[in-house]
């Protein structure tokens, strides 16, 4: 009986899954945990029958003064805890690594592409089949390695036992093993592979496991690991994360087309996630991924502080804000960008004919994707056609479409200052903010099907009002320079008034003593809505708490910065350097 085995564990193992779940406990799931369970079980399951064959095989062994005693099938329960504590922690690796990166815009349809009139095929099942041949000839090989002697006899076992799942893993994932980035792939199995690799030299040296002589080729990586070591944990390593894609792939494919899979369940079962793998690639819904991905895209040119939040989202709620996200945007610049009032206001009276035909479909006499290709420009489409309009209500989109006239309101020299008083920024404010927050809860409490009772659920549609004017209010305490360019100036002419300029002074000369006594009177009036309304979040589903305390923090940090004494505005615009945004993020997440 010793602890030598049980100490490598404690100086070697643990100390990393400590640091990694203190890292991501902020953001651990039950969708999280659920994937961690269901690979740690597949791990144990599957490497116990192997691990047991190679020890009464005389492959490898434990010395009886280097192991506490208990066995499994012959494995020291040290070695099974192995099998766990290295899923976990390459598991959890994954998972910090990956998290910024919103794998469903990586699906590929692998319809046949091109022009209308010569269509050609995809290259991604070629790239499948290739693999597939790869995974099939090391499968062959090893298991001629195998028969044909006792040098060969322990890289072949590796190979012979780990290959075939590589095979099957590879045949449901291989669009998010070739397409995503290599911080969801490679890098989560080099790191801990070149880890075990010192850990395993160590341990090699110190005799806490020994290889039978006879049984390897003799080389080593480097001075006391021997290669099929080195390939050892290579492939267990590569097993754990393409395991992980494979779940994230099935978990994408559930929550990207309703279509085919609609209204997701939060914790999909086993059989569910091999449906979705087992979907072909050609019912994949082009239109679907290329709204996707127009949506990212302009959530990280638009928005950096949500695009941080967003990655703190999970699963099907993480789709649905950024589709939200997208149309909100889209329809902001549609006025904005208009070379005219005129042409505005077209936009908007069009995009309340969208919001009636798309509501109104089943009355409507004209679809609403024939009505948003004869009316807007190609490149807004998707973010019109994918609008979750089965879970948002029309009313808060026709408010903001309000909060819009508003707007146009400045340019229109027939019409009065739109914002004479408090009440009157209020209004704006809820028009084209406090929709969008009342939106992103009714998607909040329709995907985690939440339970809160009636007078809740309206206590927390009220204060997520409040919050949405706290962080246009905020906004535009920032962007007073940029608006001034617009002509346009929200605060309210009392106000401007009683510091004794006038509305025509404030568009001339948008900065000196007197606008900063006016910001600070409007991020005085943000914090106060801001305070009154952020416990309201702790009512919502556990899963949306924390990702939104980082949406509203990442934004109210730009008015803690305004606040600063000597804090100047660059450019009419307030800017929160990365560090600090990462540490706005983390204290937020971790209720600090």
């Amino acid at each position: 009986m010793g602890f030598d085995y049980a100490l490598v564990h404690i100086k070697y193992t643990i100390p990393p899954a400590v640091l990694l779940t203190f890292l991501y406990r902020p953001l651990f799931t039950r969708l999280d945990i659920y994937k961690i369970g269901f690979l740690i079980t597949v791990a144990v399951v599957s490497t116990i029958p192997w691990d047991s064959y190679l020890i009464r095989h005389d492959i490898w062994s434990y010395p009886s003064h280097v192991i506490i005693g208990p066995t499994v099938f012959d494995i020291p329960l040290e070695e099974v805890f192995f099998f766990v504590i290295q899923t976990y922690n390459t598991s959890l690796l994954y998972l910090i690594l990956s998290k910024p990166t919103f794998q469903p815009v990586y699906l590929r349809s692998e319809k046949l592409v091109g022009h209308s009139h010569d269509p050609k095929p995809s290259q991604w099942p070629y790239y499948k089949l290739l693999g597939q041949l790869f995974f099939t000839a090391i499968i062959v090989t090893s298991a001629l390695m195998i028969n044909t002697g006792q040098e060969a006899t322990y890289a072949g076992l590796i190979l012979v036992w780990a290959t075939p799942f590589l095979l099957l893993l590879w045949t449901f994932a291989y669009q998010f093993i070739l397409g995503l980035p290599i911080s969801n792939t490679a890098i989560p199995i080099a790191l801990p592979t070149l880890y075990l690799w010192i850990v395993d030299t160590l341990a090699l040296k110190r005799g806490t496991w020994v290889i039978s002589h006879g049984t390897t080729f003799g080389y080593h990586l480097w001075d006391g690991l021997e290669i099929e070591e080195a390939l050892f944990f290579l492939m267990t390593n590569m097993l754990i994360v393409f395991g992980q894609l494979a779940f994230d792939n099935a978990l994408s494919i559930l929550y990207t087309f309703p279509n085919l899979f609609p209204d997701p369940p939060t914790l999909p079962s086993p059989s569910l996630l091999v449906r979705a793998l087992l979907v072909p690639a050609s019912k994949y819904d082009p239109d679907r991924i290329r709204g996707l991905q127009d949506a990212v895209s302009r959530l990280k040119r638009k928005s950096r502080s949500f695009f941080l939040a967003s990655a703190t989202f999970q699963g099907q709620i993480r789709t649905d804000l950024l589709l939200l996200y997208s149309f909100c945007r889209v329809a902001d610049d549609l006025v904005d960008d208009a070379p005219s009032q005129e042409e505005a206001s077209l936009w908007i009276e069009r995009m309340r004919a969208f919001l009636q035909t798309a509501y109104e479909s089943e009355k409507s006499d004209t679809c609403p994707e024939e009505y948003v290709r004869k009316n807007f420009p190609p490149s807004v489409h998707s973010a019109l056609l994918q609008l979750p309009i089965t879970k948002v209500s029309r009313k808060p989109l026709d408010e903001l479409l309000d909060g819009f006239d508003m707007d146009l309101a400045f340019s229109n020299k027939l019409s009065d200052h739109p914002i004479k008083e408090e009440a009157d920024l209020d209004l704006y404010a809820q028009r084209v903010a406090g929709t969008v927050a009342l939106m992103c809860i009714a998607l909040i409490l329709h995907d985690y099907k939440s339970i809160l009772s009636k007078d809740d659920r309206a206590r927390v549609l009220d204060a997520g009002n409040r919050m949405g004017i706290a962080l246009q209010c905020v906004n535009i305490a920032r962007d007073i320079a940029v608006d001034a360019e617009m002509g346009r100036v929200y605060l309210p002419t009392s106000w401007i008034a009683s510091a004794g300029l006038s509305y025509q002074s404030v568009l001339k000369t948008p900065h000196g003593t007197r606008i900063e006594k006016l910001r600070s009177k409007l991020l005085d009036k943000a914090f106060l809505l801001y305070e009154d309304s952020r416990g309201a979040i702790e009512a919502l589903p556990i899963e949306a708490r924390a990702p939104l305390r980082v949406a509203v923090e990442s934004y109210m940090e730009i008015g803690r910065m305004l606040r600063q004494e000597g804090y100047e505005v660059k450019a009419g615009r307030a800017t929160v350097p990365m560090c600090r945004r990462l540490s706005v993020a983390w204290r937020a997440l971790n209720h600090l």
